[in-house]
């Protein structure tokens, strides 16, 4: 997205000023300031400066960072064992052998664990008196283990997969509500004639606006589905700083709790958490439990302020097909069914009981198994790591489903969704990069190529012929199409017959 076109009209993506709470730290330094302090903005003042000469974010000195780009972010060691995973980005190693979004790094301290518990078996087995049990009991246990583990992990990708429908509703209902407002919404009518530029440009400025809190929804959501509930954050403050929501009243009141999520972990809890160490582990609620203030509910706020504008356009009779207005309507309908449906997702987790169940099982069989190698296999030793390579089976689709049970978090296998809200903005920027046109300013162009591939004439070169023509080369064109779809190179008379068709349509 273009700095200059970003900044112009308030774009989607836009971050905060360098002086804004959480808006500044990924910024280049020594941003000049904007200065609008002096600036008379009456049409009668003749002693303050010109328009022109007021620095803004237009201005070539200035430069506002996408902060929905990972570019912008502090590259660190961070960015490989926390996530989302940038989906972008391409390994050239064998699968087996990434380890960016692989769960070994949590299954490092249960498998040492494991190695040493079945080492100790051995030794008692081989040095003081035989361990070693039947078979049959294992077999039982293995099929237990088997179904539970079955049951988790479908469990989990069924929420993982459910919570990217919703995302996926999200982008569709927001590209349908960015189209109606830029495309459909007509422009004022009794305007006065001195004041027409005016209202031109007011309602440019009213419809990105409209389309800024399409984005603001999706980027809302994605920070309150992560327990996120201020707007301090960069890919928010600026969209909804003029908005009157709890969040933002929040944020300035009780400015100390929001920084909390800026603040890093000490060396020993992040690796705590790197390699899933349950006492290092932060409870991800924190922020909102020790909110001094109502945070509201930022998404659902959004909502009211588009439903407002829709509603200001159906009554003022800038959306005058009543299907437009249905689609509208609609559409905002499907954003608060996302938000209720991510929700659901999300407070909905699989019961304690099967968590608990499943895991006390698993670890049983695992802790039992050397019992049954040590009678199984000839030769003991061969026990240790016979264990080790079944508890990483075993325990590896154990933490999948853990880790994918919540598809919203900062796990490297949950959802981007960042590069949803990126795609979402994005798109709402490439819908209003171009003002709406009439169909004869690009139907009529000598580049619309009708009937391509059976002839590269232009619409001019066809307008000039008769309707009887343009159907006998539709007719052509099908029987063309059929011809090079079975691959054969019929020659007319020496020639191939796609080149005499198509001076026989006279092509120019």
């Amino acid at each position: 997205m273009a700095d200059d076109g970003q900044a112009a009209a308030g774009a989607p993506g836009a971050s905060a000023a360098p002086g804004a709470p959480g808006g500044g730290h990924h910024g280049p330094p020594d941003i000049p300031p904007i200065n609008t302090q002096n600036a008379k903005f009456n049409a009668n003042a003749t002693n303050g400066p010109h328009m022109e000469e007021i620095a803004s974010l237009t201005s070539p000195r200035l430069f506002t960072p996408n902060p929905f780009s990972r570019k912008n972010t502090s590259l660190d060691i961070d960015d490989y064992f926390t996530g989302p995973r940038d989906i972008q980005k391409h390994s050239k190693w064998p699968i087996f052998l990434q380890m960016h979004g692989s769960i070994l790094p949590k299954l490092i301290l249960p498998l040492l664990s494991i190695a040493a518990w079945s080492s100790w078996i051995t030794c008692i087995h081989v040095l003081v008196t035989p361990l070693n049990i039947g078979s049959v009991l294992l077999t039982v246990l293995g099929f237990v283990v088997g179904l539970g583990l079955s049951f988790r992990s479908s469990t989990a990708y069924e929420r993982y997969a459910e919570g990217r429908r919703y995302w996926a509703q999200l982008i569709l209902a927001s590209q349908n509500l960015g189209r109606l407002f830029w495309v459909h919404a007509t422009a004022r009518a009794d305007v006065p004639e001195d004041r027409t530029e005016e209202y031109k440009r007011r309602e440019v400025l009213e419809k990105l606006t409209a389309m800024n809190l399409t984005v603001a929804f999706a980027v809302a959501l994605k920070h309150r589905l992560r327990f996120e509930p201020y707007t301090c954050y960069d890919d928010i403050s600026s969209l909804v700083s003029h908005l009157g929501t709890f969040a933002q009243a929040a944020t300035d009141d009780d400015h100390e709790n929001a920084q909390r999520a800026f603040q890093r972990h000490g060396f020993f809890k992040s690796v705590g958490e790197y390699l899933g160490v349950s006492f290092a582990e932060s409870n991800p609620r924190k922020t909102v439990k020790k909110a001094g203030r109502p945070l509201g509910n930022l998404p659902l706020e959004i909502l009211s302020y588009l439903a407002s504008y829709t509603d200001e356009l159906a009554l003022g009779g800038r959306l005058p097909i009543p299907m437009h207005q249905t689609i509208a309507y609609n559409n905002i309908g499907i954003l608060n069914d996302v938000l209720v449906g991510t929700e659901r997702v999300l407070n909905t987790p699989v019961p304690i009981a099967y968590s608990i169940a499943i895991a006390q099982i698993t670890w049983v069989y695992i802790l039992v198994l050397p019992f049954q190698l040590l009678g199984t296999l000839g030769e003991p030793w061969i026990t240790i790591p016979a264990t080790v390579v079944a508890a990483y089976i075993i325990l590896g689709i154990l933490f999948i489903g853990r880790e994918i049970e919540n598809p919203f978090g900062q796990d490297v296998n949950d959802l981007p969704l960042e590069a949803y809200c990126a795609q979402i903005a994005s798109e709402m920027d490439v819908i209003a990069s171009r003002p709406k046109t009439r169909c004869s300013d690009w139907m009529e162009s000598i580049n619309n190529r009708v009937l391509w591939p059976l002839s590269s004439s232009g619409w001019p070169v066809w307008m000039n012929r008769s309707e009887d023509k343009i159907r006998e080369a539709i007719s052509h064109k099908v029987e063309a199409t059929f011809m090079s779809q079975k691959g054969r190179n019929a020659v007319v008379n020496g020639q191939p017959a796609s080149e005499k068709e198509g001076h026989s349509l006279g092509d120019v």
